[in-house]
């Protein structure tokens, strides 16, 4: 045996162990374990084979409109007090259908070019137009409404997706839902606690610290009577515990009044971690960003002796006085569990979401069906992986042998793309893997064909063989490349089950070019030198 074909079979051998370790993994961890066990650790399963969750969700985008212009207002009230501009009063006449608008009464006629300074300059995503009687409306541009909206969808995707990957959930599908406004596909393959998932997925962790205007109160009617039944404009009631508590009958619900502006939020929050108090007990520290820990400190250092609420999806978890200016971190306490205080500086670590979320559809997928898809969907591979070699065994005589270890070696690389790269296998992944046995055939036909043409046309058979890959190389890398493009294409645009049918395509067109030009040739070139001159080929 020559040495170019020496090393070249090294290379094959080499790679066939690489991408066999990359189904089951290492030798060293093969220990006690069955195949199917160890192809179980390597080979992630999707939802329809493994089962788990499906959820569409729907981004409530008006509750990230809303904060924007209740931010607004609040920057409008200061910019006005600071320039001396008088007004009677500012709202939003319509916060759930079109909260993105703002009326501002009162406004004198002599100071309107200031008013529209400010909101020009302080507000560039708002026009200004005047009404009767001296008001103007304050509304978010289309463009900057939308991109708001839009903004919001992504956000929630990707903290949706931040939270998701800390739980550990195996590649789950996270993406946009195409089918509806503002809506998020969530398929969580193998959850075996959906529930908490859930819970943690839609929880907003919004953490917001506001100034504490009043309270605690026992009931709402309680704190309307102490402000002669009317709330201050720029306060809102929350409802909250005393610290941290959980239970209702430690001091039941309380009201709290608090200010509609915020002096920090959870997009000035860069980490939170879980932690114990001075007794022991579970807490959760966070540490703001440099801009927030400015804001913070501006706040607190005006408000000394005043009263700041920690809010928590809008609701008070803890109310304290500021003895003095606080700059870049904070703790949250209270009654927490240790489980509780790990999922809450998880979902403030991995962001807020900017609104809430409403599921409108959930389904769950059985174990049981997807075992008897994995079984079918290999009894459909196993079957036509057998008639193909059976056929090129039948059709090539000798030569189909070759083609045959080509189709294995072909398979065995397509699996151990998916091992190493983290790849899910779906029903439509198993019938791309079905396709890739398919297209594999198609080349060694090419080949093969091209090859008895030469011989027919009184080529030796080196001859042959070596005129027969050098003419069907270009056509095989032509029909691979187009497949490639129209499965890339598939990945980009499609949905969950339509990227594992493009994914494990892609993989085995990649491995077909291996094996059905490199190592098909070098079994050729074995079988040629085995052969004495002029020894008719089997094909």
């Amino acid at each position: 045996m020559n040495k170019n074909l020496t090393w070249k079979l090294v290379l094959i051998l080499g790679i066939l162990l690489v991408f066999v370790a990359g189904i089951f993994g290492p030798p060293w961890t093969w220990s006690g374990r069955g195949p199917l066990a160890l192809v179980h650790d390597h080979i992630n399963l999707g939802l329809d084979l493994r089962g788990g969750t499906h959820l569409i969700l729907q981004v409530q985008v008006n509750d990230a409109v809303n904060v924007d212009s209740d931010n607004a207002i609040a920057r409008l009230k200061e910019d006005m007090r600071a320039h001396k501009i008088n007004y009677a009063d500012i709202t939003k006449p319509d916060p759930v259908n079109h909260p993105e608008m703002i009326v501002v009464k009162g406004v004198p006629p002599e100071q309107t070019s200031d008013f529209k300074s400010i909101v020009s300059d302080r507000l560039p995503e708002y026009d200004a137009s005047s009404g009767a009687e001296n008001s103007w409306t304050v509304s978010m541009k289309a463009q900057s409404l939308a991109d708001l909206k839009t903004r919001a969808v992504g956000q929630a995707i990707e903290t949706i997706r931040n939270r998701i990957d800390q739980l550990g959930v195996s590649e789950p599908v996270i993406q946009e839902h195409g089918l509806g406004d503002y809506q998020i596909l969530v398929q969580l393959p193998g959850v075996d606690d959906p529930a908490r998932v859930k819970e943690i997925m839609q929880s907003t962790a919004m953490l917001e610290i506001k100034q504490s205007l009043g309270g605690p109160y026992s009931s709402q009617e309680q704190a309307l009577q102490d402000h002669g039944g009317v709330l201050p404009p720029d306060a809102v009631l929350m409802q909250g515990k005393s610290i941290g508590s959980h239970n209702n009958s430690d001091t039941g619900e309380q009201w709290f009044l608090i200010s509609r502006a915020s002096a920090v939020t959870g997009s000035d929050l860069r980490d939170a971690q879980p932690g114990t108090d001075e007794n022991g007990q579970p807490e959760v520290k966070f540490i703001l960003t440099g801009e927030g820990g400015r804001k913070f400190q501006a706040f607190t250092s005006a408000h000394i002796g005043d009263s700041l609420a920690v809010v928590l999806d809008k609701r008070v978890q803890e109310v304290a006085t500021i003895k003095s200016a606080i700059s870049d971190s904070g703790v949250i306490t209270g009654r927490f569990t240790d489980q509780e205080t790990h999922d809450l500086s998880m979902t403030l670590r991995s962001g807020a979401l900017p609104a809430g979320i409403k599921y409108l559809e959930e389904r769950t997928v059985g174990p049981s069906l997807g075992a008897d898809s994995i079984r079918s969907g290999v009894q459909a591979a196993v079957y036509g992986m057998l008639a193909v070699l059976i056929f090129m065994l039948i059709y090539y005589r000798w030569a189909g042998v070759n083609a045959d270890i080509a189709l294995i070696l072909n398979l065995v690389i397509l699996l151990g793309f998916m091992g190493y790269f983290g790849a899910v296998l779906t029903l439509p992944g198993i019938a791309g893997v079905i396709l890739t046995v398919g297209m594999g055939v198609d080349s060694n036909v090419l080949i093969f064909e091209r090859i008895r043409e030469e011989l027919r046309n009184g080529k030796t058979p080196p001859s042959a063989v070596e005129q027969g890959f050098a003419h069907a190389w270009i056509t095989i890398v032509d029909t691979h490349v187009t497949t490639i493009v129209s499965a890339a294409i598939l990945f980009l645009f499609g949905t969950g089950p339509v990227k594992g049918f493009a994914t494990t395509l892609v993989f085995g067109l990649l491995a077909n070019l291996f094996t059905a030009v490199f190592v098909s040739r070098v079994i050729f070139d074995w079988v040629l030198g085995r052969k004495q001159r002029g020894e008719a080929l089997s094909i």
